[in-house]
């Protein structure tokens, strides 16, 4: 039975060879993968990631070929009907109530009930990848939906897997009851301080629908959270001048930055064809 690999996409802008990356390499190992976004827009790639003349800022050199960026604009191209109608996520988790609301306990107990029944969909998958790109800190990291998405693949002991900006939604996802991020005592990596931008002019060259705009530098340090969340007793590692950064402390797997994008999916392959527990630490 083929292998089915659920990934989640920003609305607003995913950096393309982070999705064409793992998505090829579980194409090769026949996994069928299925898409799904947080209100179920077709998801976009930025529009740098897709040309091979972006000198990327902090690194002082193109960051994506002419062969990738030929792949990133055929998925992205509207024609291509790969990405069309993905998952809503915002109809298969409930939204969390507020707290000020009419018969608020009753509401919180049809959430949890509500959850719980979004998450026995879980079952049909195997692992779940988040992509990474600038969209992410839009509609993915604080995204209480993929929050919960995360924890039924971890009450399964199914692989959850990130990249770049995309880690910090795995930095968020906690237990309203005791407020620990779920990567605490955990080994990860993802976009370190050194390859942050000064200006975002590429960072968030991101659109939705007809908006674009320019957000400045990233409005948070990942590395920061990361090393927050992780505690004194995991660890963030960025291996900066080291050209790849994939981590695998299971069940987690997170990769760096855009170079990672093929690793990381093939690490996704070793940890459900070979039980691979640990890597890169």
């Amino acid at each position: 039975m083929s292998r089915k690999i659920l990934i989640v996409l920003s609305e607003w802008g995913f950096w393309g060879e982070e999705l064409i990356g793992p998505l090829e390499v579980f194409d090769a190992a026949g996994y069928e993968s299925t898409f799904a976004t947080p209100t179920g827009k077709r998801p976009v790639a930025i529009t740098v990631s897709k040309d091979a003349s972006y000198v990327d800022p902090p690194l002082g050199r193109p960051v994506t070929t002419a062969e990738m960026a030929a792949k990133v604009q055929a998925i992205d191209d509207p024609a291509n009907p790969r990405l069309n109608n993905p998952i809503n996520l915002s109809t298969w988790f409930p939204m969390q109530p507020y707290w000020s609301a009419p018969e608020v306990l009753r509401q919180w107990e049809n959430y949890y009930r509500d959850v719980a029944r979004a998450q026995e969909q879980i079952q049909q998958y195997d692992a779940l990848l988040m992509v990474g790109g600038s969209g992410p800190l839009v509609d993915m990291a604080n995204n209480h939906r993929i929050h919960e998405l995360i924890f039924g693949f971890l009450r399964q002991d199914k692989p959850v897997a990130a990249e770049c900006y995309a880690v910090t939604c795995l930095a968020f996802a906690r237990d309203l009851n005791d407020r620990k991020s779920i990567i605490w005592g955990k080994r990860v990596t993802g976009h370190c301080k050194e390859y942050d931008y000064l200006d975002g002019t590429g960072f968030m060259e991101s659109y939705n629908q007809f908006l674009n705009f320019n957000m400045g530098p990233p409005p948070y340090p990942l590395e920061y959270i990361l090393r927050d969340a992780t505690g004194p007793d995991g660890g963030y590692l960025g291996n900066v001048g080291r050209e790849t950064s994939v981590i695998v402390d299971y069940p987690f797997i997170t990769g760096r930055s855009t170079p990672d994008s093929i690793l990381t999916g093939q690490m996704v392959v070793e940890v459900l064809e070979r039980g691979l527990r640990r890597y890169g630490w």
